[in-house]
């Protein structure tokens, strides 16, 4: 009774251990296409604030906080909407003495509010920062340019490297006397890496030159393509 198990088992275990053979797998070609568009940005972002050191926290924080007062109420008086502006970074510690031979005593104390400015006209951006200046900020931080419509650059980017993936899969295609079929698999990635990303520090002075450079959107895909035999 314990034999037609026996043989069962063997059988199942002669059948896993089997290799499958070349022609139960489909024949492809894998490559990878890539495309890339520019455009100028047209939306920028700016990172400026105010420091101050006073002998007390209490000192620091009302000095700090009369010269964010200063700097926000000219951006308002500059036309930028309040949605525009936004506090990013808060901040008070102490400053401490230099001292080798033990524990640094506090000297006094610097803090610093900082606020990120989005512009929606690029050409803005050296006016906004002589008035950011010119109403006290003593720090910027930096200067980021972007493209608001990068999705639909993006599109455009897409359809180009899967162009360039056929190119290149039809040259391989031909190279191995085969015939390129239909796509077994996508898949692919965008990005848009900036060219220009600015970044500035105190000290300021007003007039500053700005370039706004250009963005560049990539897209790289991976496609599998079917092959089969010349006819």
């Amino acid at each position: 009774m314990k034999k037609p198990a026996a043989l069962a088992a063997i059988f199942a275990a002669t059948l896993l251990a089997t290799p499958a053979r070349a022609d139960d797998f489909p024949s492809a070609i894998s490559v990878s296409g890539e495309a890339t568009v520019s455009a100028a940005p047209d939306l920028a972002q700016i990172d400026a604030g105010v420091a101050n050191d006073a002998k007390t926290a209490k000192e620091a924080s009302d000095a700090n906080n009369a010269a964010m007062g200063k700097v926000l109420l000219a951006l308002k008086g500059a036309g930028i909407d309040e949605k525009d502006y936004q506090t990013s970074r808060l901040s008070l510690q102490p400053q401490y003495a230099p001292n080798r031979s033990g524990p640094s005593p506090v000297v006094g104390y610097r803090a610093s509010n900082r606020v990120t400015v989005r512009l929606r006209d690029v050409t803005k951006v050296a006016g906004i920062i002589d008035v950011l200046v010119g109403a006290g900020a003593n720090e910027l931080g930096g200067i980021n340019f972007m493209v608001s419509q990068a999705s639909k650059l993006l599109d455009d980017a897409r359809e180009k490297a899967i162009a360039d993936a056929r190119r290149k899969a039809e040259i391989y295609a031909k190279a191995a006397g085969v015939t390129l079929g239909e796509p077994l698999s996508i898949s692919g990635e965008g990005s848009a890496a900036p060219v220009f990303r600015g970044k500035m520090m105190a000290p300021m002075q007003a007039g500053a030159a700005v370039a706004q450079g250009e963005e560049t959107l990539s897209v790289t895909v991976s496609v599998s393509w079917a092959i089969k035999p010349k006819e």
